[in-house]
């Protein structure tokens, strides 16, 4: 009788104590348009605050309703420490989402996102998520014949991750199956990168010198690129950018510092190349959205490119060939944006109003980011 005793005991307080073990926390999705298959941060201390004996090898995330497990990624940005936890997650208009957080293996899962530096390919740097590529060129195309300024974009019609593949072959300008790279930056803006507006002209920051990858995938990959001094009439001009790609996104985050010599708030735009042949563009300064549907191009297919500015409305202008949206940047103040493209023949965004709606969607949620809350501690 005693030992059954001290077994039932033992079963209680084991009990006791692997309930504890777990936090629920709550998603909710306060905006009017769905979160589909969309990366959330949950920061770290909510993670702490809801589950504060968390071991980072022994982390399981599931959706409470169904048990399902939920894929995640620990994000550190560049520093030694955790930053956030970022989730896949699907989550309806006006609709929550509880999370439980518990002690196991979690699955692993294959990578969504990628970047790199591209040292055989005269030091592009490169990233990639399921949906669409991109690239930056790097110093050493400086006094070539084939060098380019702004930011290119890689038509992709498959989840899998190419960059290695199409750099090993190198044979990236036609299509096999997968996708190509037709788009024509040269000396311009490309894809939504960003210059100095001088009286008449753009100022070119012209291509990256040094590359830091801060995290690379599964779900976001992040990098910092910093750039040579430039002097634009006088005026010095000192920029870095950080930019990360999610998985399921068409667009990248851009945060851009430029440290300058002006004493007044430096006049920069960020811009969309516009061909010459008819297209369709979009100047919604009020949303905060430049959106640009280029002519088709052959048997290429099709490209949209757009910019959003998530804070404020943006004056915007079509000249010097591009779609621009003029900012006004204070001296070592970040300045955010976001940037990125689809393509017809991935067969998600297929017009020009799909397009369009993809970017005041995501406009939308970027102004109704999803609440993360705490409604059951594990103690």
């Amino acid at each position: 009788m005693r030992n059954l005793f001290i077994s039932a005991l033992f079963l209680s307080l084991s009990y006791g104590v692997s309930a504890q073990q777990k936090g629920v926390i709550r998603l909710t999705n306060a905006g009017g348009f769905p979160l589909t298959q969309t990366v959330v941060e949950i920061p770290w201390t909510t993670v702490l605050s809801a589950f504060p004996q968390v071991d980072t090898s022994q982390l399981q995330i599931s959706q409470v309703s169904d048990g399902r497990e939920i894929p995640y990624q620990l994000e550190y940005r560049g520093q030694k420490t955790v930053q956030n936890v970022l989730v896949q997650v699907t989550v309806g208009p006006k609709q929550s989402l509880q999370l439980s957080l518990k002690r196991g293996k979690p699955t692993k899962i294959a990578p969504k996102t990628y970047c790199r530096y591209v040292p055989e390919r005269f030091d592009d740097f490169a990233w990639e998520n399921d949906r669409i590529a991109f690239r930056i060129y790097g110093t050493a195309l400086n006094g070539r014949s084939d060098n380019a300024y702004g930011t290119d974009i890689w038509a992709k019609r498959t989840d899998q991750l190419v960059l290695n593949k199409w750099y090993k072959s190198g044979n990236y300008h036609k299509d096999h199956g997968e996708g190509l790279d037709y788009y024509h930056v040269g000396f311009k803006l490309g894809a939504g990168d960003v210059g100095v507006l001088l009286s008449d002209t753009i100022g070119f920051i012209h291509n990256y010198k040094t590359w830091e990858i801060l995290d690379n995938g599964p779900l976001r990959s992040t990098f910092r690129v910093k750039y040579d001094p430039y002097t634009f009439n006088g005026m010095t001009v000192n920029t870095t950018k950080t930019i990360s790609l999610d998985a399921g996104s068409q667009l990248s985050r851009i945060e851009v510092v430029v440290e300058h010599s002006s004493p007044k708030p430096l006049a920069m735009v960020a811009g969309i190349t516009i061909r010459p042949e008819p297209g369709k563009l979009l100047l919604d300064e009020q949303a905060g959205i430049l959106g640009y549907w280029e002519p088709t191009h052959g048997a290429d297919g099709t490209l949209g490119i757009g910019c959003l500015f998530p804070k404020k409305s943006i004056p915007m202008l079509y000249q010097y060939g591009h779609g621009l949206a003029k900012l006004s940047v204070r001296s070592g103040e970040p300045l955010v944006y976001y940037s990125g493209g689809a393509w017809d023949k991935a067969n998600l965004i297929k017009t020009g109003e799909a397009w369009f709606a993809y970017l005041h969607q995501f406009a939308n949620q970027q102004k109704n980011p999803p609440a993360v809350s705490v409604i059951q501690s594990g103690k």
